[in-house]
């Protein structure tokens, strides 16, 4: 008999991860063999972890903090979303122990909008996208691969939302933040990529003033479900989308690389997650 196939999630720390209940939902609601466990792996260990996991019966992880540009020089493939984004969160394991690695963050953002907001076209607007972290370097690559033809980028640090726009190419236009009630107008899409508005962070203070009726307006913080911003956004009659759909889009390509079955995002699935 075949070995079972084993996937999990490396992280330091990975006790928050919500990532074995999303595969082993799935695992169970399609009948597979298989188990998905959460790894704690410190720095040091991360090189000899991912080296022995795969004669281990490993299919693949996922990649979350601090590891996640640390795996890029580790993995002997990298997809080319991953190495434009320098960040990997998905691995897959050849059965010669070959590490492939790939980033589906801006998959997951993308479908999770598709999904919730399907009169959204990316092609109609410009897009304002806040904060500059590694978030922010995959929904951009998403956005301008899915034909946004401009990225307004505002990041409390100007200089690292400079190098993203340098990175990135003329579509990445920076704007200061003390101005960024600025740069809403004629939008089709607001972002916030940063931990402003998260349980335990500063809120994130975003007049929504000048924001056509009709933008979409996201936040990927997903703790609490609806922040400040889309709170707001859902006051003044904007579409708007939380940020657990993410999370839950960005698993579906690991799990159907690993498991051999395509899993679809559903509401139950959503309820499991956050606990309803």
């Amino acid at each position: 008999m075949s070995k079972i196939p084993l996937a999990g999630v490396i992280g330091s720390p990975i006790g928050h991860s919500k990532s074995p209940l999303v595969h082993g939902s799935w695992l169970r609601e399609h009948g597979l063999r298989g188990h998905y466990v959460p790894l704690h792996v410190d720095a040091q260990d991360l090189e000899p972890v991912l080296r022995a996991l795969p004669h281990m019966g490993f299919v693949g992880v996922n990649v979350t903090i601090p590891h996640k540009e640390k795996v890029l020089a580790l993995a002997d493939d990298i997809s080319e979303v991953a190495a434009r984004i320098g960040a990997a969160n998905t691995l897959t394991f050849g059965p010669d122990g070959r590490i492939h690695a790939d980033n589906t963050d801006g998959y997951g953002f993308l479908a999770n909008l598709r999904q919730s907001a399907p009169d959204w076209r990316p092609d109609a607007a410009p897009a304002l996208v806040l904060g500059a972290g590694g978030a922010a370097r995959a929904i951009i690559v998403a956005l301008l691969d899915a034909g946004v033809p401009q990225i307004r980028l505002c990041n409390r640090t100007r200089t690292r939302a400079e190098g993203l726009a340098r990175e990135f190419g003329p579509n990445v236009v920076v704007r200061d933040w003390k101005g960024r009630a600025q740069a809403l107008d004629d939008l089709g899409l607001l972002v916030n990529t940063s931990s402003l508005g998260m349980v335990g962070n500063p809120a994130l203070d975003m007049p929504l003033d000048g924001l056509s009726p009709g933008a979409l307006v996201t936040d990927i913080v997903y703790t609490p479900l609806m922040t400040d911003l889309l709170q707001h956004a859902q006051q003044r009659g904007n579409p708007v989308v939380d940020g657990v759909g993410m999370l839950l889009h960005q698993a579906v390509p690991g799990f159907e690389r690993w498991f051999g079955h395509r899993p679809e995002v559903t509401d139950t699935l959503r309820a499991l997650v956050l606990g309803q």
